[in-house]
């Protein structure tokens, strides 16, 4: 049986301890990873920080060439990237690419890095004294991601960082690791040198391991709320920069005023595109007014009408879930809704696919009536779950949104710029769309939440990744002339 082995200083390393690696359409174990711990990250430190010595004095010119040959291997090989993907994760082969294209995006801004690091210059800020300023890299710096985009929040993270001159450490989700070695395999082939981009599978152990070396300067995360706050409280403690993104509850409102077939269509494809295994993901639809019953009603039609099967099969929508055990727990949360009163519209519980019936399958699950005090509503349940709570007026709706503890991203459907623009300025969520439903950012823009969906200040990609992997340095010179007196004083200095 394969096993996916750890990549540090340029080869793969193999590891004592090893995990399975399920196929979630089949239920059957397809590889084994390596698990490691402080000495694998220990010596992923080392390599990276042998390597960040002449990678951080490289031209701009030269990890520019390496950006745009990596961004090539990424169009070139997608389809094998995006099945390696669909292999471990379960989501189609199409959404698999998806991601792989926004990820890419981000290496296109890498790109073009020359621009976005240019300081400035003051010239004559006292007689004779010229100011300057730039930004430099902080050196070892380490990415902990999540399993649901095994290829796309690395590429958020990792680009950014080693075209301002960083060396990198990845430790991916033990659940989907073969992207994170295929990644670093394209990255040799760009000409990357050796140690600068490192990958170190493993669990707890490994993470604690990166959190703690008092070799890595930065830490960036993506995953669960409670995980966030524990690497963001444990990696400050050591002195790191932290990252740290967490859950999500994403609310779509949708007004009377909005076309009820667009906005349920929209809203389907978000709440069970990638089983809704997305933290951008359409978990709560809020009806409001007169919109409901007829909202319910579309949604119901379109939830039956999503096709599930393996995610490499033709026309599938929805693959299953991840591990047998988000297929029970997604389950069970359905179970508890109705126990708690919510009306199940669409059960899409016990779903068996011919000749998968071992799969980690569970169909779209539609329901109606949920309130704020429902378990539904307060957890994260990260499963093809969509669940719709009636108000009557959009500032209800807004006071709705506002009162959940995460502000990840929401949308609204409205024909009204007024409302559009009301509800923008009034919603306390990082991100917002109106009439777009997963309102992901482009990469010249920063993606984060406010609340519990961000721990800290630091936001992901875009000039927010920028200014996280490297720090300012500010140059006060003066040239005198030959012979020339500048008089010294013992008071503060002054302009003058």
């Amino acid at each position: 049986m394969k096993t996916i082995q750890h990549w540090i200083n340029g080869s793969p390393v193999p590891g004592a301890l090893t995990a399975a690696v399920f196929n979630p359409a089949t239920g059957a174990e397809q590889a084994r990873v390596a698990l490691g711990g402080a000495a694998e990250v220990d010596a992923a430190v080392t390599a990276a920080a042998h390597a960040f010595e002449a990678w951080s004095e490289s031209s701009l010119s030269r990890r520019t060439q390496v950006m745009f040959a990596f961004r090539q291997l990424l169009v070139e090989h997608e389809e094998e990237l995006g099945r390696i993907i669909s292999a471990e994760h379960g989501k189609t082969v199409d959404d698999a690419r998806g991601e792989i294209v926004r990820g890419r995006e981000v290496v296109e801004y890498a790109c073009g890095l020359g621009d976005v690091l240019k300081g400035s210059f003051s010239d004559q800020v006292s007689r004779g004294v010229d100011v300057h300023n730039f930004r430099q890299p902080l050196g070892v710096v380490a990415g902990i991601t999540p399993f649901n985009f095994p290829a796309m929040v690395p590429l958020w993270m990792h680009p950014i960082a080693i075209a301002t001159g960083n060396t990198f450490i990845l430790k991916p989700s033990e659940r989907d690791p073969s992207a994170a070695d295929f990644v670093a395999e394209l990255y040799r082939k760009a000409g990357l040198p050796d140690g600068v981009f490192n990958v170190v599978h493993g669990g707890k152990d490994a993470v604690d391991a990166i959190l703690t070396h008092a070799g890595i300067q930065a830490v960036s995360f993506v995953g669960s709320t409670p995980i966030a706050k524990y690497v963001h409280e444990k990696a400050t403690a050591a002195g790191k920069r932290v990252q740290a993104l967490g859950g999500a509850k994403n609310h779509a409102v949708v007004l009377p005023d909005a076309d009820l077939e667009f906005a349920a269509d929209h809203i389907t494809a978000g709440a069970y595109g990638s089983a809704g295994e997305r933290c951008m993901a359409v978990s709560v639809a809020v009806a409001v007014g007169d919109a409901a019953d007829g909202l319910v009603e579309v949604l119901e039609r379109k939830a039956r009408e999503v096709k599930v099967g393996p995610g490499d099969a033709p026309g599938v929508e929805m693959g299953p879930l991840v591990t047998k055990a988000a297929q029970e727990r997604v389950e069970n949360a359905v179970g508890t809704a109705a126990a708690q009163g919510a009306t199940v519209v669409v059960d899409g519980r016990g779903l068996k696919i011919d000749g998968h019936e071992d799969g980690f399958f569970t169909g779209p699950s539609l329901l109606d009536h949920v309130t704020a005090e429902m378990d539904a509503y307060k957890e994260e349940l990260f499963g093809p779950v969509l669940a719709i709570v009636r108000v009557d007026t959009l500032d209800e709706a807004i006071d709705l949104v506002n009162a959940n503890p995460y502000g990840n991203g929401t949308a609204l459907f409205t024909a009204s710029g007024e409302a559009a623009r009301r509800f923008q300025r009034k919603v306390r969520v990082g991100m917002i769309g109106v009439n777009v439903p997963v309102p992901v950012p482009m990469s010249y823009y920063s993606f984060g939440g406010w609340k519990d969906s961000l721990i800290g200040d630091s936001p992901i990609h875009g000039p927010e990744g920028i200014r996280f992997y490297t720090r300012p340095k500010v140059v006060t010179t003066r040239w005198p002339q030959p012979k020339q007196q500048v008089a010294a004083g013992f008071t503060f200095p002054t302009s003058n």
